[in-house]
């Protein structure tokens, strides 16, 4: 293990959530060729090494804190340049924080506090601005044409002690654009809005899925509101259990407003708090307290998204104010019931999703119109369908689908679910095209990414395969599945450290996992593929021993194990685990078997070629 003083730069897009909300394909477009056609090569002609792209954001590293803030101030100068003259909704927009610290170097990657500080750093800059550490500020004294200005001391999160920072004045001309874009920036915001995840107060902690779901479905019909900008569910679910300050959440949300609220929920009553906080000021616009029946609780939801409306004086478009007040169902049995579905179904093994499946058709039995259970029967169906295909015809999966999406047209689950069953269908254009709708309708929609993710791993498109899990991995902090594809999505790549950075991801959400759910052996399995791509071989075999332990039958995990054992050189084992689990698996999961590089040091054995042919016959099979 390597430790080195280093300068390190940290940046991303403000407002990023809402740029990709308004326009995902041009954001993306107009993002990577600022970065193609300037952001890296400032970056090289200053000698930084990119240590790595995390979607809207950029971690460098330079062996000179001079060329790190000279390359900083460069940077931002030319992206007020480039975005003079674009709309508002078009601009990429950078803020960038500089430290000077310590740092642990492994596979290329870079970690520690001095990472930790830039990116809380970065998160205090202003919009085109720059925010440095005192460290930085010392050594640059007067080396280099710029002014900073004295922000104080700040208690960043996880860092002791506290940290002087600085703004860097990038020049008169500069400056004056600097605020004027700032500014403008704000204005964009005054009708932006951030809901906190709301804490919940019940005694019971099983209750968690209660108060994310209500969370969830007011972010759902603020998001309705075309005036408004509302922060998407996977950004602000990152702030779960934190205490953070609200003028500091605003700040990194590129936000006005915040609102944060408790549910607390007991037999048949409910009590639901609410505030809303103007994070300028600091002032609470609005608060309220909810002391209903639960069977109240549609129109609690309804009675908040009014009262936020009211209090930033939005007029509601006819088409916006029938949405608003259009429940996806009436029955709050059948809500409960289908929160509950969705909270298991994220586990993602056989025994969860029959449980979710039961959840979902409990709720359709209430009410026979909950397009969104409807999907969410299919959804578990085709996940078990993957590896047991006999338990789930197609035909019911897309009857499934398509008795949501008669009732709900534009719902965005019920096109991913059925884009899932065409896929196993080997309906290959169709399924891409239902898939790729649910992504137009909802690009934040967890499930629509994952499987598009899988769709075009299994093609051997890995490098678009990468974009999609990496999305989903980031909407939903808990999911530990996506992390695992990337691993082996930059294994076939031959990205090392994008492989192991991924695989650090992976063993620690599964051991997140395992720890609350210990009865479930999807996270153990997978972690043990986590710790294998880490070179970690015994932990690896120890985990793989737990998946197997917890459920000898399960299917997955014998697939899994035999993949761990390939990782690690233990080829035989891994053979007799493919050549026992193959034949049981379906014709659809043999394409993923096809393309799954963890198998790669097997792929030339005599026995893996006769297996790839019966796979063969399998699919040509009628």
């Amino acid at each position: 293990m390597e430790r080195r003083l280093t300068a390190i730069l940290a940046a991303d897009v403000v407002g990023y959530s809402r740029l990709m909300g308004t326009d995902e394909a041009g954001t993306l477009a107009a993002l990577k060729r600022h970065r193609r056609e300037f952001v890296e090569p400032k970056i090289e002609e200053h000698r930084g090494r990119i240590v790595k792209l995390t979607g809207d954001g950029i971690l460098v590293e330079f062996s000179s804190v001079v060329n790190a803030v000279a390359c900083a101030a460069e940077i931002q100068r030319g992206m007020l340049d480039r975005n003079r003259g674009l709309a508002k909704n078009r601009r990429i927009e950078l803020r960038i924080g500089v430290h000077l610290g310590d740092v642990i170097v492994e596979d290329g990657d870079i970690f520690g506090d001095g990472v930790n500080v830039a990116a809380r750093l970065e998160g205090l800059a202003d919009p085109s601005g720059i925010a440095v550490s005192a460290s930085v500020r010392d050594q640059i004294g007067s080396r280099l044409d710029l002014d900073f200005i004295d922000r104080g001391e700040f208690s960043l999160k996880n860092i002791a002690p506290n940290i002087r920072v600085y703004t860097v004045v990038l020049g008169d001309g500069d400056a004056r654009r600097q605020t004027e874009s700032a500014s403008t920036v704000d204005r964009g915001y005054e009708l932006s809005i951030a809901v906190l995840p709301f804490t919940n107060m019940s005694h019971d902690p099983e209750q968690e899925y209660f108060s994310d779901g209500i969370t969830e479905d007011i972010i759902t019909d603020l998001s309705k509101i075309s005036r408004l900008h509302v922060v998407a569910r996977n950004t602000v679910f990152t702030y779960k259990g934190k205490a953070v300050k609200i003028k500091q959440i605003a700040h990194e949300l590129g936000v006005r407003y915040i609102l944060e609220g408790s549910v607390r929920k007991a037999g048949e009553r409910v009590r639901i708090t609410g505030q809303l906080i103007d994070a300028h000021t600091g002032g609470h616009l609005w608060a309220d307290r909810y002391d209903r029946d639960l069977t109240d609780i549609f129109a609690i939801q309804d009675e908040i998204t009014h009262a936020i409306v009211n209090q930033l004086r939005i007029k509601l478009l006819p088409e916006e104010k029938k949405a608003i007040e259009s429940d996806p169902t009436t029955s709050v049995e059948a809500y409960t019931y289908y929160l509950r579905g969705r909270q298991f179904s994220h586990a993602w093994t056989r025994a969860y999703m029959l449980l979710a499946r039961r959840m979902f058709l409990k709720a359709v039995e209430l009410d026979p119109n909950y397009a969104r259970a409807y999907a969410g029967i299919a959804d578990c169906e085709c996940a078990i369908r993957d590896w047991h295909e006999k338990d789930f015809p197609l035909e019911s999966i897309l009857e499934m689908s398509a008795r949501a999406l008669a009732l709900d047209p534009h719902l965005a689950e019920a096109h991913a679910s059925r884009g899932m069953a065409l896929h196993q269908d080997g309906r290959t254009e169709e399924a891409g095209r239902e898939l790729r709708q649910a992504l137009a309708l909802d690009p934040s929609l967890y499930e629509a990414n994952f499987h598009y993710g899988r769709y075009l791993y299994m093609q051997g498109r890995f490098s678009e395969a990468v974009e999609f899990f990496t999305r989903a991995a980031e909407i939903r902090p808990d999911d530990y599945l996506s992390p695992i594809h990337l691993m082996s999505s930059y294994r076939a790549l031959g990205a090392e450290p994008e492989r192991r950075h991924w695989a650090r991801i992976g063993i620690e959400r599964a051991e997140k996992a395992l720890e609350e759910h210990p009865e479930n052996s999807g996270p153990a399995h997978r972690g043990a593929l986590a710790l294998a791509h880490l070179g970690e071989v015994e932990r690896a075999k120890e985990w793989a021993a737990r998946a197997l332990a917890i459920d000898p039958d399960d299917l997955v995990a014998q697939y899994n194990l035999a993949c761990v054992c390939a990782i690690v050189g233990e080829c035989e084992r891994a053979l007799d685990l493919l050549e026992a689990v193959v034949p049981q698996s379906s014709g659809y999961h043999l394409l993923w078997f096809k393309q799954d590089s963890d198998l790669d040091a097997i792929r030339d054995h005599p026995r893996f070629r006769s297996l790839l042919d019966s796979v063969a016959n399998c699919l040509m099979s009628p």
